[in-house]
């Protein structure tokens, strides 16, 4: 019988990347020669796998030079686990939103700058805010966006803040950074957010962040539609409402709030 050859597809880089990072999760700490050995390779191509994994942020050195798989593979693990499971415990709370006014309920999670869509309940008006799961949306312009980026930790805000491209969107998108930092002080205050034609024409949009077990603003509940039917007379009402069930999504989530941050 012939050799079997291997798919076209695989990389045989990554392949090995993957085993040394596999074998070093199961073990305490190993040194460049025993990684070669255990893995099959010359010491000086394990010294690069290593090397390369350690500039990436997966491994650490400890004293004794010694490689360790570091904690951003637990980060990695954490979100996609998170991002399954949010959507099973926010759906009740998005039923409730969309029970109470009957348009688009959204949860977003955030993503650098942008937000991600994770789940939706649509209304079932026949004008209704439809974009679909898995859509990615600016941080700047959209009352989710909004909503977190007001309560991320300073470090985070600035530095989205002094990078970010602030191109409109919609016609009444912020591209000002000032006026767009007094729309974040706002939005603390107040503990909602409002995108009024910030993202879309004829839109309307409220959310709220949503904590979670590290106090952080990951996520963030909203309600949308169209601006023939959410009027800005609605938005405090509606933001209220917004607020208190993000409140008790992120209690679910098991939110813990460090002293002096002020929860929505």
């Amino acid at each position: 019988m012939g050799q079997e050859k291997k798919p076209y597809y695989k990389l045989g880089t990554l392949d090995k990347g993957f085993k040394i990072l596999e074998l070093l999760c199961e073990r305490e700490g190993m040194t460049v020669s025993e990684v070669a050995a255990e893995v099959g390779m010359q010491r000086s191509t394990s010294h690069r796998f290593l090397a390369s994994l350690k500039e990436l942020g997966y491994l650490v050195q400890d004293a004794n030079s010694n490689y360790k798989c570091s904690l951003k593979l637990f980060e990695l693990g954490m979100k996609t686990v998170n991002a399954l499971e949010i959507k099973q415990v926010a759906r009740p709370f998005l039923e409730k939103l969309s029970g109470i006014y009957g348009e688009t309920t959204n949860l977003g999670y955030w993503n650098g700058f942008d937000i991600i869509y994770l789940d939706k309940i649509e209304s079932s008006a026949i004008i209704r805010m439809d974009l679909a799961v898995g859509r990615r949306i600016p941080i700047y312009c959209t009352a989710m966006g909004k909503s977190i980026f007001a309560f991320l930790p300073d470090s985070h805000q600035k530095e989205i803040m002094s990078t970010i491209n602030l191109k409109p969107m919609g016609p009444k998108t912020i591209t000002s950074r000032k006026l767009l930092k007094a729309e974040l002080s706002k939005i603390r205050e107040r503990g909602f957010a409002i995108d009024d034609e910030e993202l879309s024409a004829d839109v309307r949009c409220v959310a709220a962040p949503v904590f979670d077990h590290r106090g952080l603003p990951v996520y963030s509940l909203s309600i949308a539609g169209p601006s023939i039917r959410i009027k800005p007379s609605m938005f405090e009402k509606m933001g209220g409402d917004v607020a208190r069930l993000a409140r008790a999504l992120s209690k679910s989530l098991g939110q813990k709030i460090m002293t002096g941050d002020k929860a929505p």
